[in-house]
């Protein structure tokens, strides 16, 4: 199929379809009528062979193929906004361009302050998006890369792919501070026996950390998993679980947490957080400015 016989604004309307999931609301956020949208659903459908959005009950829901679509028809759009935004020559004061990074939430809380204080500094008119990291753009890191700027990650995930170490941090072990299981210190026994919670377990996500215990024989009893390091210690207060949690953000737990760290038992190594991006970009200007900002708010981390 030749991209010159499609019609790229069904890509726009696309994208609108399957995020609102409703030609009404799509409509009202393309600035077009119903009845304009309606035609572009129909032209699609006709190109998919597939309805996209089906009627249940009062509501619509997306098709097997436009839940494959939802996730690729964001990326390649945000991949046409970059071919179209970009500049003969770049000037940080004077851009308006938007910088989307992946990232979780431990390096949002810890990056994200210092980050968006500094364009806020030098430009003013730039726009920081930060889209929550899942295993599925991980796993298609690559093709996602094409459609943003930077994907925040530590070791031990990709290869072959162009990065540039930020940080370093630490796994602390946290239960609960009322906890009568747990004295001091932790045993490698508590490792075994406690029930856990974790963060990103599946069969191809899991921590570096989380492999390593079982690399040396832990395997842990996984209660609860859940996707957001924030919500980590809400979720040991009070219980008999134990989790993991990165050494930084720790140390902006407040003193009210319900929950107390530890050393862990057994030598999990560092956890260096890398910036990965696609390698089309590693000479654009505007990229070198973006990677520059970001390796100087890691750098306030460090100081």
């Amino acid at each position: 199929m030749h991209l010159a016989n499609l019609d790229l604004n069904l890509l726009v309307a696309l994208d609108a379809l399957l995020q609102r999931r409703s030609v009404t609301k799509a409509a009202a956020q393309m600035g077009l009528s119903q009845p304009a949208l309606s035609a572009s659903l129909a032209r699609l459908r006709r190109h998919f062979d597939d309805p996209l959005l089906t009627r249940v009950g009062n509501e619509y829901h997306l098709t097997p193929l436009a839940q494959q679509l939802r996730e690729r028809t964001r990326v390649v759009l945000a991949g046409v906004e970059r071919v179209f935004a970009a500049e003969p020559d770049f000037d940080p004061a004077s851009s308006t361009r938007e910088a989307t990074l992946v990232t979780s939430d431990y390096s949002e809380s810890v990056l994200g302050p210092a980050l968006s204080s500094l364009l806020a500094q030098e430009a003013p008119g730039m726009r920081l998006r930060l889209l929550a990291n899942t295993p599925q753009l991980v796993d298609n890191a690559e093709r996602v890369l094409t459609g943003v700027d930077l994907l925040l990650l530590p070791h031990g995930f990709l290869t072959d792919l162009p990065h540039e170490d930020l940080h370093r941090d630490r796994w602390m072990c946290i239960v609960s501070a009322d906890n009568p299981a747990v004295g001091g210190e932790l045993t490698p026994e508590h490792l075994r026996t406690m029930p856990w919670v974790v963060t990103y377990h599946g069969p191809t996500a899991s921590t570096p950390a989380a492999r390593q215990m079982r690399m040396l024989g832990i395997e842990p009893r996984v209660q609860v998993v859940t996707e957001h390091f924030l919500a980590v210690p809400g979720l040991v207060a009070g219980s008999g679980r134990i989790a993991l949690l990165q050494e930084l953000l720790v140390r902006r737990l407040p003193a009210d947490s319900g929950v107390r760290a530890l050393p862990c038992p057994v030598e999990l190594g560092p956890l260096i957080e890398a910036m990965w991006w696609h390698p089309a970009y590693s000479a654009d200007p505007e990229h070198e400015y973006l990677r520059g900002l970001v390796l100087r708010a890691a750098r306030s981390l460090r100081a």
